[in-house]
């Protein structure tokens, strides 16, 4: 577990453009109830995340299509939610950070780690738009 204090600004990244933060599996099991889209962000300490899978979260919202709801867990912090959200994100194996695309309940997209890590938030961002514009 990592300490409140370290990952407060990590978390911030996403909270503070409209990401709502899940802690528990119930939390996790509602936001994944609704219907639309839900995009959910598996956020982490790694750079990656930071230079990359946070900044293209963000960057992604700049499009006409967007998902219905915006969701975070924490990989390291919460881990009922974490293990959770990765139950839905079944076949793939667990990655963080990683980014799911749910449409009803529905897994439609993923990007894993090895998706994010090593490329630019643009190109991960073009890739979460396009899922957009398929899906939402």
């Amino acid at each position: 577990m990592y300490p409140p204090e370290l990952v407060k600004p990590m978390r911030e990244d996403l909270t503070k453009i409209g990401f709502k933060e899940l802690y528990t599996a119930d939390d996790v099991n509602q936001a994944l109830g609704k219907e639309g889209t839900t995009l959910v962000v598996i956020n982490s300490v790694c750079g990656c995340a930071a230079a990359n899978a946070r900044p293209a979260a963000g960057l992604s919202l700049q499009n006409d299509k967007i998902p219905d709801n915006l969701v975070t867990v924490f990989a390291g912090v919460d881990s009922e939610a974490v293990d959770t959200a990765r139950s839905f994100m079944t076949p793939f194996p667990p990655s963080s950070p990683s980014m799911a695309l749910f449409k009803n309940g529905e897994l439609v997209h993923m990007l894993e780690r090895h998706h994010i890590e090593g490329r630019d938030a643009e190109m991960i961002s073009e890739n979460l738009k396009g899922a957009y514009n398929d899906f939402c």
